[in-house]
C-alpha cells in the first residue's frame, strides 16, 4: 500500500532538495520577522503623542524664593492671633 504523503525519492539529491526547500521557507519567515521588527515597528513609534509638562504650576515657595526668613520677633510682644 502506498502512502500518499511519501515523496518520490529516487536518489539522495531529492532529500537535499526537500531540506533546502524547508530551510528556505524558514529563512524567509525569519527574514520577514526581522524586517518587521526593525523597520515597520519603529516607524509606528513616531506616531505617539508626547505630552508637554507644565512648568508654570503654582507651588509652595521656598524661603529663598520669598526673600529669606522673617525678621526677628520682639520677645515682649505676643504672637499674632493669640
Amino acid at each position: 500500500m502506498n502512502n500518499p504523503f511519501d515523496l518520490p525519492t529516487n536518489n539522495a539529491s531529492s532529500d537535499w532538495l526537500v531540506f533546502v526547500a524547508i530551510l528556505l521557507a524558514v529563512g524567509i519567515g525569519i527574514a520577514c520577522f526581522v524586517i518587521w521588527l526593525f523597520v515597520i515597528r519603529k516607524s509606528g513609534k513616531k506616531r505617539r503623542k508626547h505630552h508637554k509638562r507644565r512648568h508654570n504650576r503654582q507651588h509652595n515657595p521656598t524661603l529663598a524664593e520669598t526673600g529669606g526668613l522673617p525678621p526677628v520677633r520682639d520677645p515682649n510682644q505676643p504672637p499674632r492671633g493669640v
